[in-house]
């Protein structure tokens, strides 16, 4: 009979070691933990980011809730902050929606060689802000509002019967109105220098579709605004050369 092997010449096995303690450089009680630093900016992040939500959120509700003393206090930073990229209009679900068709035109008075006054035809501005939108997939936001919303800051603060302000947003909307149309127009006209600008409207009522009956579309109406300087300041504060 061949003989047994002797327990001392077989290898003993190494005991089971428990899951995940293989791994190297692993102890007991070992954690991964966030260092103080990361934790600070994490901590930071997150109010920065939940401050500006609160802010947004909060300007757009006054732009939109009914005029209150915060809302009244704080017009101009809300303005500042909603208009023109978060306004928001409801004039779609209005009890009153918009059944005009309107549209802001403008001309200048410039002088001659010979120092008269020359007026030029009228520029339809509105149309220009139309042929920038059409066929355009992401329409810019000044080009449907910033002309259209002028003017109905203007509308809101001035008498139609003689175009006088009716309250502290009068200066401001023809402030307002006068620069933008100027900065589309520019310092000169024809190479001329320009000195007066004025502007009107032209309505024109929403026609139905031809089976309603509805009568057709009248004749535009007209409201015409008196001329205004164009000064150097003007031209200042639009960052152009005098």
């Amino acid at each position: 009979m061949a003989d047994e092997p002797s327990s001392e010449s077989i290898p003993s096995l190494p005991a089971p070691r428990p899951p995940g303690d293989d791994q190297p450089g692993a102890e007991a009680g070992d954690e991964r933990r966030w260092s103080v630093p990361s934790l600070l900016v994490l901590g930071v992040a997150a109010v920065v980011l939940i401050s500006a939500v609160v802010y947004h959120l909060g300007t757009v509700f006054l732009s939109v809730a009914p005029s209150n003393p915060v809302s009244q206090r704080h017009a101009a930073t809300v303005n500042e902050h909603v208009l023109p990229e978060f306004e928001q209009n409801w004039q779609l679900f209005a009890p009153n929606p918009l059944q005009d068709d309107i549209a802001v035109e403008a001309r200048v008075q410039t002088l001659d060689a010979d120092g008269h006054r020359v007026e030029s035809p009228w520029i339809n501005l509105t149309a220009h802000d139309i042929a920038a939108i059409r066929d355009n997939p992401a329409p810019s936001h000044i080009d449907q509002n910033l002309l259209r919303r002028a003017w109905d800051y203007y509308t809101a603060w001035h008498s139609q019967q003689d175009e006088s302000s009716t309250g502290f947003g009068g200066p401001l909307a023809v402030e307002y109105l006068k620069r933008i149309a100027l900065q589309r127009i520019g310092r000169s006209y024809d190479g001329r220098r320009i000195i007066q600008i004025q502007f009107r409207s032209s309505t024109t009522p929403l026609t139905g579709p031809s089976w309603t009956g509805a009568p057709a579309t009248a004749t535009p109406g007209y409201r015409q605004l008196p001329w205004w300087p164009a000064n150097d300041e003007d031209y200042q504060n639009l960052g152009m050369p005098s």
